[in-house]
């Protein structure tokens, strides 16, 4: 294209103002507008050449006052809408829209130039300008389409939207001046077009009014054009239909969709089309988008999409390419979608689509630095604005930066620096930081395959050089280690690996066989971490995580090598790796207004009425943050005593949204009991044991009692199917148990024991708060009771917390006659240990045994039953710790007891603890703790077995 001179282009300002004169248009004297006309006329022949060529186009910007400030929501399109009344047929919309497009691309390109627009507002602009053009364009062609060929149904004789898709730049509202537009096309259901002259299919309609449409906005006509229309980015591209059904689109993008695909529809956005089909066919795509898995193979596709452009400018040679070259806008989009499409599917906050936006929530969430996202935006707005000035000169779609002095200068100019030289050293310093910060994100992981042990998995040894190899790196028996890591060969080859999966595979063995060897236990570590493999080395994303960060890759041999318990887990959820990868979340576990903002997280993007997904980020949830426990426990980041308390919490959250979620799935079908909602539900959830009493361990089970508020019995729900609140109450037991127990893709949530309540398994599964008094009162048995010692609300309506507790005090503070009470106890505590007690074959059962864990527990409970009516604040707690604290404060055991006993307990929970992460049973040596066990025994035939008179 022909570049005007400077001075021609004054020649033109000079015609204009020639034709004010002769026409009594008004032209402002005021130095801010011959500042900002004298800008705009030297960074833009665009602008000179349509004042020009359109003097009143100018001439109406100036009167009505819009190029001196910014257009209110709404007020373009209500523009457009009174533009095209009139129009009639396609040539008349063709030529409205080029000239509200040239009128507001004028206004648009001065109020650029001449700083008054920041480049938001620009970038905003244009977008709405696109939105506005389309959605009216295609208002008035589908009218005229329907009354020439007739109206596409579906099956039931539903009328079809079409859903226009708007992708890249203009699905992120981020069009800059010159940008053409990508689009994709789209209606609900295949079906046939009524009441036109012959028969259609919907797909024949559509795609006649998707060619309508590109036309009315492509074709090049003597007015211009309004956009530039791409549809190449739709399933098949070029070769495939111009609009498909919905049930089409899902059977290609989840079978036959590339990987860039995927990149490219982070930016979709609806602009034109009904609202409801629209967000059907969001949620359809949203899955192949965003996984439910941390999707580190996102970054090595990107990895090698940015490659290739980068060989193909190299080929071209428009390495000067402001877009697309090294340090460009391509890199920084690309930063941001790695870690989109790595974590928006766990991370619903990050489905979102303007660059900007994502980078600073990247900052906030701490996956990119302050300082680095800084760097970012400031280099993305610098690219974006120099691009925007590029592109304004000629309104002409280009990325390269001008070749010839009279460009630069003119370039440099308009981005405010004295020269070229200055300005591009200052666009150098922005594209090396841009490169500095895309080059750490996509750093290629593999190194040095040369070393020994990297040369053990590439080159695949002889037996003995094999062995002598990982006997020189630490292993004591070379022999084992070399047999599992060819067993792990064979399985692989069984399986057979994709392309992608084999590459991950070769970079992550070297890096696994060094970091078995580094560690404490490598005969230990390795056939743990191998079988965390296994599980996952048909998951392509799992394999590309281990592979892109060494580091989880050393968490994971570290933590397996000391707990079989933690890799058998891993391999059982392969989603816990995740967990891996920052080490800052990972020994830190969560307190609890901590995990309940972390499972609001998780739980914010799922549907109110998709139960199963519900239930399956649940899961995620808990073993998440129990695995985080775990790392801690085993490093010893946190002391043992807190690890049940860390543990507890888990399960107490997991339980109050569990019971919300039911509640809520109830209401749904029946309505609620008056006066309740899912906040003060009339319905509390009591933690009996380990949980009542703090206490829980890694694979304990939760021992659940239901009850509900005695004030609602015999009233009705109030929904469209009524029913009694007695019923609504077992079933919403019935309901939170099915939350909880039933097996998902990640398991189950806890497995619930229900045998304490009332009447064990032939009561109710859920009783009024009077009715569980009565029974208490009336017909529970001694070991019920103590049963209660342990017992709390652990969720449900507050308001019933305080009456439950009245009713615990009042049981558990009764008189009883202290012989019988001795006998009971002690009785139950045979019957138990004849039952349960696995001590034997030169083993000791910890919580069976005879002077082990029960005992102490039995001990406590009955001093509690024993003494509570003369001390109340005996009924104060439910942890054995603090009851063995105020039973030696009240000097209720002889001597030392009480500190006896805590020291014991103490000793053999974290004896216990540790077995369980072992993955052991609750078995020891005979000879271990035998001190502590010979105090408990001693203690328990002090206590609860006096010599008879």
């Amino acid at each position: 294209m022909q570049e005007h001179s400077a001075q021609t282009l004054e020649h033109h300002w000079q015609d204009w103002l020639d034709w004010a004169a002769a026409n009594a248009v008004a032209v402002p004297a005021d130095a801010d507008f011959s500042a900002a006309r004298a800008r705009v006329w030297a960074a833009s022949e665009f602008a000179a050449l349509t004042s020009a060529r359109s003097p009143q186009t100018l001439a109406d910007l100036i009167a009505e006052g819009i190029l001196g400030r910014p257009l209110v929501a709404g007020e373009m399109a209500a523009e457009l809408v009174r533009q095209l009344r009139g129009v009639g047929d396609e040539a008349a919309l063709q030529r409205a829209l080029r000239l509200f497009r040239r009128r507001h691309m004028l206004r648009i390109v001065w109020r650029d130039l001449a700083g008054l627009a920041p480049l938001d507002e620009t970038l905003e602009d244009l977008t709405e300008l696109a939105d506005c053009c389309i959605r009216q364009a295609l208002a008035l062609l589908r009218g005229w389409t329907e009354a020439e060929i007739g109206v596409p149904q579906d099956a039931e004789g539903q009328s079809q939207p079409l859903i226009v898709l708007g992708m890249g730049k203009l699905g992120a509202r981020e069009l800059n001046l010159s940008s053409d537009i990508d689009l994709i096309f789209a209606f609900p259901s295949s079906g046939e077009v009524s009441g036109g002259p012959r028969p259609l299919r919907n797909e024949q309609f559509f795609t006649r009014l998707c060619q309508r449409l590109v036309s009315a906005l492509d074709t090049q006509t003597v007015d211009g054009f309004v956009f530039r229309v791409d549809t190449r980015l739709r399933p098949f591209g070029s070769d495939g239909p111009l609009a498909m059904s919905f049930d089409a689109m899902e059977g290609y993008y989840h079978s036959q969709a590339r990987e860039w695909e995927r990149y490219a529809m982070t930016k979709a956005r609806v602009v034109a089309g009904d609202a409801e089909a629209a967000a059907e066919l969001m949620a359809m795509l949203r899955p192949f988008v965003y996984r439910r898995y941390l999707d580190f193979g996102a970054i090595e596709s990107l990895r090698s999409l940015k490659a290739s452009i980068s060989r193909e400018l190299r080929r071209k040679g428009m390495e000067e390419n402001i877009k697309l070259g090294p340090g460009g806008i391509r890199e920084i989009e690309f930063i941001g979608q790695a870690f989109q499409l790595i974590r928006g599917g766990r991370d619903p906050d990050l489905q979102i689509r303007p660059i900007q936006t994502v980078l600073g929530l990247l900052r906030d969430k701490g996956l990119l630095g302050a300082d680095v996202v800084e760097g970012l935006l400031a280099a993305y707005r610098f690219l974006r604005l120099t691009e925007n000035r590029v592109q304004a000169w000629q309104d002409r779609q280009t990325h390269l930066l001008p070749a010839t002095p009279e460009g630069q200068r003119r370039l440099a100019r308009s981005m405010g620096f004295d020269d070229w030289p200055t300005f591009k050293q200052a666009l150098d310093g922005y594209r090396r930081q841009v490169q500095a910060c895309f080059d750490a994100v996509f750093a290629d992981p593999g190194g040095d395959r040369e070393h020994g042990l990297a040369a053990l998995w590439a080159r695949q040894p002889d037996a003995a050089e094999c062995e002598r190899v990982l006997a020189e790196h630490g292993f004591a028996d070379g022999a084992g280690a070399r047999a599992r890591i060819d067993d792990f060969r064979d399985t692989i080859a069984r399986r057979g690996l994709s392309t992608r999966a084999a590459e991950h595979l070769e970079l992550v063995m070297p890096a696994l066989l060094q970091a078995v060897a580094d560690s404490d236990a490598p005969d230990l570590a390795l056939p743990r971490v191998l079988t965390v493999l296994e599980s996952v080395i048909g998951r392509t994303a799992y394999l590309a995580l281990l592979s892109e960060h060494p580091g989880a890759l050393r968490q994971l041999v570290r933590l397996s090598a000391k707990s079989p318990w933690f890799a058998e887990r891993t391999a059982r959820q392969p989603l816990l790796l995740d967990e891996l990868l920052d080490p800052r979340r990972l020994f830190e576990p969560l307190r609890r207004a901590d995990l309940e903002q972390e499972l609001d997280a998780l739980l914010a993007g799922v549907e109110a009425d998709d139960l199963e997904q519900q239930m399956e980020r649940l899961r995620q949830f808990a073993q998440g943050n129990m695995l985080r426990t775990a790392a801690a426990d085993i490093t010893g980041v946190i002391p043992l005593m807190v690890v049940s308390d860390y543990l507890t919490e888990i399960a107490e959250v997991a339980c109050a949204r569990s019971l919300a979620i039911a509640f809520r799935d109830l209401a749904v079908r029946h309505g609620c009991p008056p006066g309740t909602s899912v906040l003060q539900p009339g319905f509390i959830v009591l933690g009996y044991g380990k949980l009542g009493g703090i206490e829980l361990g890694y694979r304990s089970d939760l021992d659940l009692v239901f009850l509900y508020d005695d004030a609602l019995a015999g009233a009705m729900t109030d929904g469209e199917r009524p029913i009694s609140t007695e019923q609504f109450y077992v079933r919403l037991g019935q309901r939170l148990i099915h939350v909880m127990t039933t097996p998902t893709y990640s398991g189950v949530l806890y497995e619930a024991d229900m045998r304490l309540r009332p009447d064990g398994d032939t009561g109710m599964i859920a009783r009024s708060l009077k009715s569980f008094a009565d029974y208490q009162a009336s017909d529970a048995w001694t070991w019920e009771h103590q049963a209660l010692v342990r017992a709390r609300p652990v969720a449900g309506d507050g308001r019933l917390f305080e009456p439950f507790a009245a009713v615990r005090r009042q049981i558990l503070c009764r008189e009883r006659e202290p012989e019988q009470l001795r006998t009971d106890v002690r009785d139950m505590r045979e019957k138990m240990r004849t039952n349960l007690d696995k001590t034997g074959a030169g083993l000791f059962d910890l919580k069976q045994g005879r002077g082990g864990i029960a005992d102490i527990e039995f001990m406590v409970q009955y001093l509690v039953l024993r003494w509570a009516a003369a001390h109340p604040e005996l009924a104060a707690w439910t942890d054995n710790v603090r009851l063995l604290e105020t039973l030696q404060r009240l000097q209720l055991l002889p001597g030392s007891g009480a500190d006896d006993l805590t020291a014991a307990y103490k000793a053999l929970r974290a004896a216990y603890h540790r077995n369980a992460l072992e993955d052991t049973p609750g078995l020891v040596p005979d000879d271990h703790l035998q001190t502590e066990r010979d105090r408990v025994a001693a203690l328990w035939v002090a206590l609860m077995e006096p010599a008879t008179p």
